[in-house]
């Protein structure tokens, strides 16, 4: 005669923080609610990052010859590991005129449109991963304005000696921060991280864990790589500023996970094992067998 073995049920289960030991949480638990935050409180909150993200790229001294001479180490390094595409891009997208434009106003405007949609989808559909979500992207954006604050660095498009093409100059193009009257509102030479890796990597993982569709998953996954093709065929970037967003955006997720003790986008939907009485009963063995 076998003894049974009792089904585990989820009130029998240990809380995740004793199943999987690690670092943090750092947060009280009021904070690290689930569900949907008060929007009032998150308007406030993304107002303020938002301004503290404009000043600081308005305000911070130019440091123009530290700047440009960062720009010309950082491309003769690529050129020594042979990773300095950027400039072949940047001719071969110049010679299509509608395919530049449209990059042209991609890297104006999209990159302000999708972050802000995408935040606010996931307040409005998906409530229990926003407080996390957020807070990664808010990390990743502070520490993106202490490698502005710390380490200017030009464009490539402001190396005209070493071929680059400033795409919305040569085509008229509205948008660029060192074009037009832009450049009196922003700091041309925050480059270092790319924000906009940050923003579109962010947004793109967000939709790629979270959508429900196939479809969506597939585009969400998509739209980071878009963009980095479009921030070096314009000359807004070096590949170094993506690599530099990449490692900015790791971060914030693991900032935020080390402050709620949990991934971001970790399905929250437990699983529940059944219940004794409502498993299948077996039919009764016949003796006579």
């Amino acid at each position: 005669m076998t003894a049974t073995r009792p089904v585990e049920t989820v009130a029998d289960r240990p809380p995740p923080s004793e199943q999987h030991p690690k670092f943090g949480p750092l947060l009280p638990d009021r904070l690290r609610r689930t569900g949907r935050p008060n929007l009032l409180v998150e308007l406030v909150f993304t107002v303020g990052l938002y301004l503290a993200y404009s000043r600081t790229r308005r305000y911070v001294p130019s440091h123009r010859s530290a700047a440009l001479h960062r720009a010309r180490e950082i491309w003769h390094a690529e050129r020594l590991l042979h990773v300095n595409f950027e400039l072949t891009l940047n001719h071969a997208v110049d010679k299509v005129s509608w395919l530049v434009v449209s990059m042209n106003y991609y890297y104006a405007t999209l990159h302000f449109i999708v972050t802000p949609l995408v935040l606010i989808w996931l307040y409005a559909f998906r409530p229990d991963h926003y407080r996390a979500g957020r807070t990664a992207l808010y990390c990743a954006t502070l520490l993106a304005l202490i490698g502005f604050a710390f380490f200017a660095l030009a464009p490539p498009r402001f190396l005209p000696d070493e071929g680059f093409i400033d795409t919305v100059v040569t085509h008229h193009t509205w948008g660029s921060w060192g074009s037009g009257h832009v450049s009196t509102v922003s700091n041309l030479y925050a480059a270092m991280p790319s924000v906009h890796i940050v923003w579109a990597a962010w947004s793109g993982l967000t939709v790629a864990f979270l959508a429900r569709h196939t479809w969506i998953r597939v585009i969400g996954a998509l739209y980071p790589l878009a963009t980095l093709t479009v921030i070096l065929s314009t000359g807004n970037h070096f590949l170094a500023d993506a690599v530099g967003g990449a490692v900015t955006l790791s971060l914030g997720f693991l900032i935020q996970r080390l402050l709620f003790g949990r991934p971001a986008y970790r399905d929250r939907r437990p699983e529940i094992a059944p219940r004794p009485d409502a498993l299948p009963s077996r039919p009764a063995e016949n003796p006579a067998a």
